[in-house]
């Protein structure tokens, strides 16, 4: 079997490939690239055993079709380093050995049965679909992602929770201390149906959308989903469980309204963070008619630090403490350039929204409050 292809399509390819495969693999074939030829198109595929992608891509030529299996490492490393340029691969399967010519040399690796490869989970006949724009699916992750949790006690919160109902389609994220709740208006089903991506999945997704990618397919059931972007596929397994009822927390009435620049607040809370206690990052927020005050402390090594800005306040004087790292977090993941800071009193959740919410999109994130010392 012998096929071209170019080197820099390839290496693209192979590199996004290369992000599902684990490092230490329980069958030694996962380390692999399963190379398939049809036609004229070249379909790649890599796994973890819980997520799978494909990709594909036109060849140059091709005399046959086939499938064969080879390492990831070593063939990504050389595919890499060369320029722009087409590159023959000459597989010979008797010999379980793949010849690579390119213009100034050439190298052979060993190449394995792709038929030890792990079968791909179906998802069910009964699957629901979801079509939603690239550009926002990329946008509600990225949005979602740095507020799920590490607990090995509640997997279910260590995803991003897809809520399907009649109104919308919920983007959900949290980790019991801070929650993002994104709601897109043009998704929605008169069938409710939910998931839990992994984390893994997400991340992955989060680096391959585009922003100008069209559409993308996701088709869940029970256990798997499959995601059909641009110009690939991922199918995981789905986090089995029942999500908390978000809702639930999300407070309906925070009279007391800060407006403020975002990037203003953000680069204070950045100088005063370094002087808050490093186990708690507790940063106080003191609100009075136009000014916020932001203090932070850390008494056992008599570190203290204080500032003040201007902002637009709608509610009584207020001392609220926030951990300092997670609002940090929270103003990076948002691009407007005002925000709104929701409160009720110094125990209850504050919400943070935007100023101006993305077209068609409803977007919140929740801070839970930490008791200062007056």
């Amino acid at each position: 079997m012998r096929f071209t292809v170019s080197s820099t399509a390839l290496s693209s390819k192979l590199t996004a490939l290369s992000r599902v495969i684990n490092s230490k693999n329980s069958l030694p074939i996962l380390a692999d690239f399963i190379f398939e030829i049809q036609g004229n198109v070249l379909y790649l595929t890599a796994s973890d055993s819980e997520n799978v992608m494909k990709t594909q891509l036109e060849l140059n030529e091709s005399d046959s079709d086939g499938r064969f299996a080879i390492g990831n490492h070593d063939l990504l490393e050389a595919v890499k380093g060369i320029s722009e340029q087409p590159i023959t691969f000459d597989v010979n399967q008797q010999e379980n050995i793949a010849r690579i010519n390119y213009q100034n040399g050439l190298f052979s690796l060993p190449i394995e049965n792709a038929d030890e490869f792990p079968q791909t989970q179906p998802v069910g006949d009964g699957a629901t679909v979801i079509n939603i724009p690239s550009e926002v699916l990329a946008d509600n992750i990225n949005r979602s992602l740095f507020a799920t949790a590490q607990d090995e006690l509640r997997p279910v919160m260590n995803g991003i929770y897809f809520d399907l109902t009649p109104e919308c389609l919920a983007v959900v994220a949290s980790d019991g201390h801070k929650l993002v709740r994104n709601k897109v208006f043009s998704v929605k089903s008169d069938a409710p149906a939910a998931f839990i991506l992994p984390k893994k999945p997400a991340t992955l997704l989060k680096a391959l959308l585009q922003k100008d990618g069209g559409d993308v397919v996701i088709k869940f059931d029970e256990r798997n989903a499959q995601i059909n972007y641009a110009d690939g596929q991922i199918t995981c397994r789905l986090i089995e469980g029942r999500y908390p009822n978000y809702n639930s927390v999300i407070p309906q009435s925070n009279p007391n309204q800060i407006t403020i620049d975002r990037n203003a607040l953000l680069s204070a809370l950045r100088r005063v963070q370094p002087f808050a206690n490093d186990s708690s990052k507790l940063i106080r927020f003191h609100i009075d008619g136009g000014t916020l005050q932001l203090d932070a402390e850390d008494f056992d090594f008599s570190k203290t630090a204080t500032e003040r800005m201007a902002c637009d306040y709608n509610g009584t004087p207020m001392s609220i403490g926030f951990k300092g790292s997670s609002f940090i977090e929270i103003l990076s993941n948002f691009d407007c350039q005002d925000v709104i800071i929701q409160l009720a009193d110094p125990s209850r959740a504050g919400l943070v929204i935007p100023s101006e919410q993305p077209e068609n999109q409803d977007v919140l994130m929740l801070m839970m409050p930490m008791l200062i010392n007056d």
